[in-house]
């Protein structure tokens, strides 16, 4: 598909830059995309994905990293080649000497190649660590704080057709393509440096930046593609089409794909909800978008305003209920089959526990794999507070009750839910992390009082957006909205001092 990407690509940058009649694609070949053609600071892309109260977010993030991405899509989706031009800024405090990212493909079951390394146009040598899931660019006479360095790299994937690893975040299977984390992603780099390791096989992978992201994505025509972000242009010529989006500010870039996706969606004033599943889930769809509007309404009065003007509602075949990504949420095929009383349940509690990820993990950053309980605690709390406020006293004491069965998986024992997710075993995990994390801001609640409670959260979303959370902060705003000392609740929850 190469020279048709190139020729497909011109067609738009033509069309986009002047009035004229556009060629042909055979007549215009494109080039590679020139880095130095690229205005990084430029943001009006990004502001259609932007309700009006997110949009100065756009100059606050002068600093976020700003990721410019080609995906070529094979016709079997079982694997692809890239391009990739990234700006990294150094808004740390100490000269960087390297850059790491993370090729996660060589730990979820496929492959990634990197080739054509550049940094700043000099072409550049990189080592591997992690079992190739970690690629470290050496930065030759440092990068200083304030200072921005252009990194370019041409990748290949190969995509797994098995949901072994995971849970399947990125496999082709059951003729959908989920295409999670397929990209070199730059690590973060915190109070301990570049934060990089293997992540457990229970939890998330992902400890990311708030970045921008524009894509264009070449893909066969018949396939329906969902992704982060919005829509900026497409295209079609011969049995192709050129997808492009731009996302932004995101934690992550995400793609699904299938030729048996149909179509729901449905406007709730600055924002769209659409729903992606197979033919003969109709109402399953429906059930989700009315769900997730629910959802968005309910946390955007609680805690912010939900930033995105589109949330998608993808179903894979992924083995987890649910996988959460900026602006995107995948829900697992089977469950969109609401013949039955449980299997509804089952939809309604994993649409708004992955809607409420929206706040927290892509709105307020944390370390997923060393303090899980930041997001999946916090968000199955969240989802408490729905099911408080969409049907009463009655469905808190039930989704409390659902809580405390979890829980009860380890017998009730106190261990401490700030663990890591490695420190966990299987059962422990979900037993803690979902079950007496989530009874934590329960008991929480109960020390501050509610209205200092629900005070500190909402100003915990608005001191944070689009930056990263740490248990410290937490407790320290929490203090601040009750003026009392949580010491005991957090050692004896948090941390079993």
């Amino acid at each position: 598909m190469k020279k048709i990407l190139a020729s497909i690509l011109s067609l738009g940058l033509i069309a986009i830059s002047c009035t004229f009649p556009s060629p042909t694609p055979e007549s215009t070949p494109l080039p590679d995309l020139d880095p130095s053609t690229i205005d990084w600071d430029d943001r009006s892309i990004y502001r259609a994905g932007l309700v009006p109260s997110a949009q100065p977010v756009l100059d606050a993030l002068a600093g976020a990293s700003v990721y410019h991405m080609d995906l070529d899509l094979a016709d079997d989706l079982l694997s692809l080649t890239g391009t990739l031009n990234v700006r990294y800024t150094n808004t740390e405090n100490v000269l960087l000497n390297e850059i790491q990212f993370r090729l996660f493909p060589n730990i979820l079951g496929g492959t990634m190649q990197i080739s054509n390394l550049r940094v700043d146009e000099s072409p550049a040598d990189a080592r591997y660590d992690l079992n190739n899931s970690l690629m470290i660019v050496p930065l030759v006479g440092g990068l200083q704080p304030g200072e921005n360095i252009i990194v370019h790299m041409d990748f290949s994937v190969e995509i797994p057709d098995s949901l072994d690893l995971n849970y399947g975040v990125l496999a082709y299977a059951e003729g959908v393509l989920a295409l999670a984390h397929a990209y070199p992603m730059i690590s973060v780099y915190d109070d301990e440096g570049w934060n990089a390791e293997i992540p457990s096989q229970d939890g998330d992978l992902i400890y990311a930046d708030s970045s921008f992201y524009r894509v264009r994505v070449l893909a066969p025509k018949g396939l329906t593609l969902v992704t982060s972000g919005v829509e900026i242009d497409r295209l079609e010529a011969g049995q192709d089409q050129v997808l492009t989006v731009a996302a932004g500010p995101t934690r992550d870039f995400y793609l699904a794909a299938s030729s048996v996706y149909q179509e729901l969606s449905q406007d709730f004033g600055d924002y769209t909800i659409r729903s992606y599943a197979p033919s003969g889930f109709e109402h399953g769809s429906q059930t989700a978008v009315e769900i997730a509007a629910r959802a968005v309404e309910i946390f955007s009065t609680r805690y912010a305003q939900f930033p995105y003007t589109e949330l998608d509602i993808v179903a894979t075949p992924t083995r987890a209920l649910g996988i959460e990504y900026p602006g995107i949420v995948a829900i697992t095929s089977w469950t969109y089959d609401i013949s039955d009383e449980i299997t509804r349940n089952y939809l309604e509690s994993t649409v708004v526990h992955e809607v409420g990820h929206q706040w927290f993990y892509n709105l307020i950053g944390s370390d997923q794999l060393d303090d899980p309980w930041l997001d999946e605690a916090l968000t199955q709390f969240v989802t408490l507070q729905y099911y408080a406020d969409e049907y009463g006293a009655q469905g808190e004491e039930g989704f409390i009750a659902s809580l405390e069965s979890r829980w009860a998986r380890v017998e009730y024992s106190t261990i401490p839910i700030g663990l890591p997710v490695a420190r966990y075993s299987g059962v422990e995990y979900g037993a803690i992390v979902y079950g007496r994390g989530p009874l934590f801001f329960v008991e929480l609640r109960k020390s501050m009082g509610s209205e200092a409670f629900d005070a500190f959260l909402r100003e915990y979303t608005g001191t944070l957006a689009w930056e990263e959370a740490t248990p410290e902060i937490l407790q320290s705003l929490a203090e601040k909205n009750c003026s009392c000392d949580l010491d005991v609740v957090f050692n004896d929850w948090v941390y079993l001092k």
